[in-house]
């Protein structure tokens, strides 16, 4: 009761924020948050770390980008393009990687994730180091115009609410307890019988048709794929967003987006734009070595010591 009671704040608070908040700033904060989720059903829920998310995020852009551009496709389905060509590359991806434990599954994520950039790059259709600039947001349903920011940003919510929901229910569901069983003991859960690259391959690929998602809608917000979106900085960026709000736990992707964004956003303008990168580092370090849980994995812990 307490959750869905904390779930009806949020939903509340987040229909309101645009007459607050500027409303691109919750959009790029949402499209991200959604990112980071997607990254930690596979990092926090079975323990498996990739480095080379960025991939699924920019394809999913890419797609969708082109579509708008080129086929006069409404941005309903040049956003289920995008997703499904992420899913598809999840797919080939997630079928070579997850033979793979370690170390060795995060160096192949990476290798798999450089090709994908050098072929963007390389590629008549993304426009090499210049992106796709100037995508239409069209119209939704063919009658609300997307062009208006109040307009796109409640198509964006309610896009990650879908996400955050799917994520939600395959967490709580019969599937989302062998994946634990796997993050927790893999030889158990091998020795019960379960085949768990099978496992590891199909939450892979759910993991990176989210991510495409996020990065479709994020092209449509921002009118713009580059090649920012497939580099492998963007993919130690989802890893920082993660760790920081608390791998593991439903809402500190969330928190952790939306705290990087924020400090992206306010400090790149300013005199500290040139140092950003170092003081995300910075931050990195402090959340490793200070509070290991998360914000979110902390709070909870704060929580359960004090009211049980």
């Amino acid at each position: 009761m307490k959750i869905n009671k904390l779930y009806l704040v949020l939903f509340l608070l987040a229909l309101v924020a645009p007459t607050v908040l500027y409303p691109v700033f919750l959009m790029k904060v949402l499209c991200f948050a959604l990112f980071a989720c997607a990254f930690n059903l596979l990092l926090g829920f079975v323990g498996l770390l990739s480095f080379g998310h960025a991939a699924f995020l920019g394809t999913g852009g890419y797609v969708t980008g082109a579509m708008m551009l080129h086929t006069g496709m409404g941005p309903e389905l040049s956003i289920l393009a995008g997703t499904v060509a992420a899913g598809l590359l999840g797919a080939v991806y997630g079928k070579l990687a997850v033979k793979r434990e370690g170390i060795y599954f995060a160096m192949v994520t990476l290798a798999l994730a450089q090709l994908a950039f050098f072929f963007y790059l390389q590629s008549p259709f993304t426009g090499g180091e210049d992106g796709l600039q100037g995508v239409p947001r069209g119209s939704l349903l063919g009658m609300i115009d997307l062009s208006d920011n109040m307009n796109m940003y409640y198509f964006v919510l309610a896009i990650f609410i879908f996400g955050f929901w799917l994520i939600h229910r395959t967490i709580h569901s019969p599937f989302g307890q062998i994946l634990k069983a796997i993050r927790e003991n893999e030889p158990r859960a091998v020795s019960l019988g379960y085949n768990v690259n099978d496992y590891k391959w199909v939450v892979f690929i759910i993991s990176s048709a989210l991510a495409g998602l996020a990065g479709s809608t994020k092209t449509l917000v921002f009118q713009l794929a580059s090649l920012t979106d497939v580099h492998w900085h963007m993919s130690g960026e989802v890893v920082l967003m993660t760790l920081l709000g608390g791998m593991g736990t439903i809402f500190g992707p969330v928190v952790g987006a939306g705290v990087v964004v924020t400090i992206q956003n306010y400090l790149s303008g300013g005199e500290l734009g040139n140092y950003i990168h170092i003081i995300m580092g910075l931050i990195f370090i402090v959340c490793v070595l200070a509070f290991r849980s998360g914000i979110v994995g902390e709070f909870q812990k704060m929580m359960k010591k004090n009211f049980g």
